[in-house]
């Protein structure tokens, strides 16, 4: 079968397209015809090898997964001996190892029933960074309706599902990004949207219950200046910071801070959970959030997709068809 792959870390220069084995099934797996499959920030840092401590679990010198990917929607071909959810010529989508290729193997615990309402290239836009925007914005659901929130990063593909995501749960929404997508995360449902560029956000003398960081580019002292007194901060991923602990060491600080301050700071790398999937696929049917696909990409072209990941420009998702 075809697939994309990799025997070295770098650029996107690094990917190509392959011939390799069909993978084979486990007793808890589930094969896969791979429809469709969507790239986000964690595929490049699995490209790029970075930042460097993350390499002990994938490979220090060369990755051990040769074949990129982890979102995807497909068709069950095939399921092992002690699955018993799915069958053959089922709907579905979740993360796998190896989206980015025209078969794939994943675990039963981690896809879910493709919501009908939705298109393969729109069900494989979901699972990564929807699960982890529902995980960030759970002070928001818990709280219930008024919750005051900024998301810094609301442009981006998890800061987009948050902004859908905390408006459903009720709250107050604040956008920051980029003077040229501030349309964008208004049409996602934000209150208000703020340019990052025009002056610093935490002088504006607003206080926030949620503060959702995904850009990477604020400390915790500044990123405090603008919650609430028992406010909570949640930072999402490894963005920023340097090559061996990348933005993981802002994540550290906060959790080190917060037992000395009124309020909670957090750093959160998410878990793939059957029950979120379930969670955004009744939203998704329902129509209270929505996938935003900026472009769809041929599998021969996934180094192209993967340098539109990061060049700044994107609204919602980059998806990749086999």
């Amino acid at each position: 079968m075809r697939a994309i792959v990799h025997d070295r870390y770098g650029s996107a220069d690094v990917l190509h397209l392959a011939e390799i084995e069909r993978p084979s099934v486990g007793d808890d797996d589930v094969l896969l015809r791979v429809k469709a499959a969507s790239l986000h920030i964690g595929d490049w840092h699995l490209m790029a090898g970075l930042p460097l401590m993350v390499r002990p679990a994938v490979g220090w010198r060369a990755p051990k997964t040769r074949v990129r990917g982890l979102d995807v929607a497909g068709l069950v071909e095939a399921v092992g001996a002690n699955v018993s959810r799915f069958r053959p010529g089922d709907e579905v989508f979740g993360v796998c190892d190896g989206s980015l290729a025209e078969c794939a193997v994943a675990r039963a615990d981690t896809l879910e029933a493709k919501p009908a309402a939705l298109s393969f290239e729109q069900a494989a836009a979901v699972p990564t960074s929807a699960v982890t925007a529902l995980q960030a914005v759970a002070p928001v659901r818990a709280a219930g309706p008024g919750e005051r929130v900024l998301i810094i990063g609301a442009s981006g593909a998890v800061g987009g599902y948050a902004v859908q995501l905390a408006k459903t749960f009720g709250a107050q929404v604040t956008g920051v990004a980029s003077a040229a997508k501030l349309d964008y995360v208004l049409s996602l449902g934000a209150d208000a949207a703020v340019d990052y560029e025009r002056g610093d956000i935490t002088r504006s003398g607003e206080r926030y219950d949620l503060v959702l960081d995904t850009a990477g580019n604020r400390s915790v002292s500044s990123l405090r200046k603008l919650l609430a007194r028992r406010g909570t901060l949640v930072i999402v991923g490894g963005e920023g910071g340097g090559r061996v602990t990348g933005g993981f060491e802002r994540s550290l600080r906060a959790l080190l801070l917060s037992p000395f301050v009124p309020q909670t700071l957090t750093g959160l790398v998410s878990t793939m959970r059957q029950d979120d999937l379930h969670t955004l696929a009744g939203l998704l049917e329902s129509g209270a959030i929505r996938p935003v696909i900026d472009r769809v990409y041929p599998l021969a072209e996934s180094a192209a997709a993967m340098r539109r990941l990061t060049d700044g420009s994107i609204r919602g998702k980059v998806v990749i068809t086999p």
